[in-house]
């Protein structure tokens, strides 16, 4: 019976873990709960054939859609839509709001969950052309939905077999970006944050300041609360009236997950039949996964997987602010970029593809200086100024290495391996001229830039289009544990 119940653990820490936003790992379920679970969960056919060694490494690309049906394809009650402020049930455009690849390493470890923003100026596959990434679903459906129509189907058979399509180009558009291969699928419907955070009986989140927005319905005070159903949705959905947008929302997104994952590991949580049952029956509602997954497994690479275990992060960007053609504006990513970042958090599973990604931008600097690799490390406490100055220096035609917050210091220092000191004033002069020392620990061509209190920044790049590489927030705001977010 021991093995039994193993089993029906890490099968219910799939599905709750990963498809419920992995983040119920750790969890302890009956062995009678198994078919509870797996029975009647809604499968699509949009990932090809493959190994499930529980040896190899995952990539599962989680997708919450814009969707006003439910997993199975019929529409949504009218009152939830009432409840979930989202218009009426022939509204929406089944676009993804939200579009997170979580990598497993290979035999399993901790997980990285990689957040892309949904207004990311992408090339879509399909021959569909640039657009934002978000559309590469809507762009599919419908492209399938009207030859499915043509030939006369209809219903709830319509909405499920063009998601499929749509499910597609998502899946195909996100490895172009991101160079990885993506091996499972999970797509949360527009309610799954509405079943799931009512099963659980709300989410602790804090914010810095009080919000209102008449788009998302969202209207919070400021400081700790707890949210469930309509106020959960609203919450993960707002992005006017952020200070950075979209950026701001993946930010609520995570904060929310992370604090979703420590209420379901809670005592009292999966031990009260009443919540299990809900909770199941929640994922059971929101939730579509491929048909290919073999859960039980996948299941092997996530025994002992917990909260603290997922590592959550955001591609690095270049503007919030790109004028389009025709999608208004969006967010500017660069897909090398991209992939290198995707490379260096996943420890360099994701292999670089030049044929999927056009040239980079080009820079105005010395092609010279691109074997320079230039880490930025903020020790001044100003929020985003190591981005900014790593984008002045990327823009010189330097290799931008890592860039992470450190201990405050006064002064600024670039520092260098032996004999490249007169390489080093050559970056400090970019940087106004401030002070070079050596490191002895630094390899050729790698330097690294401390950004003291004192640094005064003349990059010219506004803040809100600096790139984002995953910068350590300076001194986190929390409440009890809950980060406290805009």
């Amino acid at each position: 019976m021991r093995r039994k119940t193993s089993s029906a653990l890490r099968v219910a820490q799939v599905l709750l873990a990963v498809v419920s936003l992995l983040v119920l790992g750790g969890t302890a379920f009956a062995w009678s709960k198994l078919n509870q679970i797996t029975d009647g969960l809604t499968r699509s056919d949009v990932i090809g054939s493959g190994s499930n060694s529980p040896m190899d490494e995952q990539n599962i690309l989680m997708v919450g859609l814009d969707t006003r049906t439910d997993a199975e394809g019929n529409p949504l009650p009218e009152d939830v839509l009432d409840q979930l402020h989202a218009g009426g049930a022939e509204d929406g455009g089944d676009t993804t709001d939200t579009m997170i690849v979580v990598h497993i390493p290979a035999g399993g470890g901790n997980a990285t969950a990689i957040s892309i923003p949904r207004d990311s100026y992408v090339q879509l596959a399909g021959k569909f052309g640039k657009h934002k990434i978000n559309s590469a679903y809507t762009y599919g459906q419908t492209a399938r939905k009207n030859e499915l129509k043509a030939q006369g189907e209809s219903g709830a058979q319509l909405e499920t077999d063009s998601a499929q399509a749509g499910a597609k180009t998502a899946i195909e558009t996100v490895q172009q970006l991101t160079g990885l291969k993506i091996t499972h699928y999970a797509a949360v419907n527009l309610a799954g944050f509405y079943y799931v955070s009512q099963a659980v009986g709300g989410v602790p989140v804090c914010l810095k300041a009080p919000v209102r927005d008449s788009y998302s319905g969202a209207n919070f005070a400021a400081g700790p609360q707890n949210v469930a159903g309509a106020q959960a949705l609203q919450f993960v959905r707002q992005r006017h009236g952020l200070p950075n947008g979209d950026l701001d929302r993946i930010k609520r997104q995570q904060v929310f997950m992370a604090s979703m994952a420590k209420t379901i590991l809670s005592a009292g949580t999966l031990t009260d039949p009443g919540k299990l049952d809900a909770l199941i029956g929640a994922v059971k509602k929101a939730v579509v996964v491929d048909t290919n997954w073999d859960l039980l497994a996948f299941a092997q690479q996530l025994h002992g997987m917990s909260a603290g275990s997922i590592n959550f992060v955001t591609v690095p960007v270049v503007s919030i602010t790109l004028k389009t053609p025709n999608d208004g504006d969006a967010v500017q990513v660069d897909p090398q970029q991209v992939q290198r970042f995707v490379r260096e958090v996943t420890g360099g599973s994701a292999p670089s593809s030049s044929a999927s990604a056009p040239p980079p931008s080009s820079a105005a600097g010395d092609s010279a200086l691109a074997s320079y690799v230039v880490d930025v490390r903020n020790s001044s406490g100003v929020d985003g100024l190591a981005n900014r100055v790593a984008d002045k220096l990327a823009a010189a035609g330097y290799q931008r290495g890592s860039v992470t917050n450190s201990a405050t210091r006064r002064t600024s220092t670039v520092y260098y391996g032996r004999g490249q000191r007169s390489q080093a004033e050559g970056i400090a002069e970019k940087l106004g001229g401030v002070a070079v020392a050596s490191d002895s620990s630094l390899e050729k061509d790698h330097f690294r830039v401390y950004l003291g209190q004192k640094y005064s920044d003349d990059s010219g790049v506004h803040p809100a289009s600096a790139p984002v590489i995953a910068e350590a927030p300076a001194a986190e705001i929390t409440a009890d544990g809950v980060t406290c977010v805009n």
